[in-house]
């Protein structure tokens, strides 16, 4: 009985992908900029369904932040792999718990349901 409950587990269970953002730890430095931090940040894309990303920057309440990059979303193909800057003022530095980046669902006409996913990294 065990070892049918396992196999049907096993082929019920189907594996969950998701996007990567490293590092999973950012480092804010300073940067060229009078009172700007900066942190680099890298992305790759293990979703066929999902082209687009947007950021995010939180503090420890889940509130945002004001933060620059180059594009707020992200268009990253399936397998595709991006580095970005994000700048935060020295004001807000000492606030900044987390950096996110959340899958952003196309609406469809088919009735084929998707999950959001959202990834965040805490910083040191």
């Amino acid at each position: 009985m065990k070892k049918l409950i396992v196999m049907l587990f096993m082929l019920v269970s189907s594996p969950s992908m998701a996007h990567e953002m490293t590092p999973t730890y950012p480092k804010l430095s300073p940067s060229h900029l009078d009172n700007v931090y900066k942190v680099t940040m890298e992305m790759f894309n293990k979703r066929q369904d999902v082209e687009y990303y947007e950021i995010g920057v939180f503090d420890k309440e889940w509130k945002p932040i004001p933060f620059v990059t180059s594009y707020q979303v992200i268009k990253l193909r399936y397998l595709g792999h991006v580095t970005f800057d994000v700048y935060i003022r020295k004001d807000d530095v000492s606030r900044a718990e987390y950096i996110c980046s959340k899958s952003k669902l196309r609406k469809d006409d088919g009735s084929r349901t998707s999950v959001s996913s959202r990834i965040c990294s805490k910083f040191k």
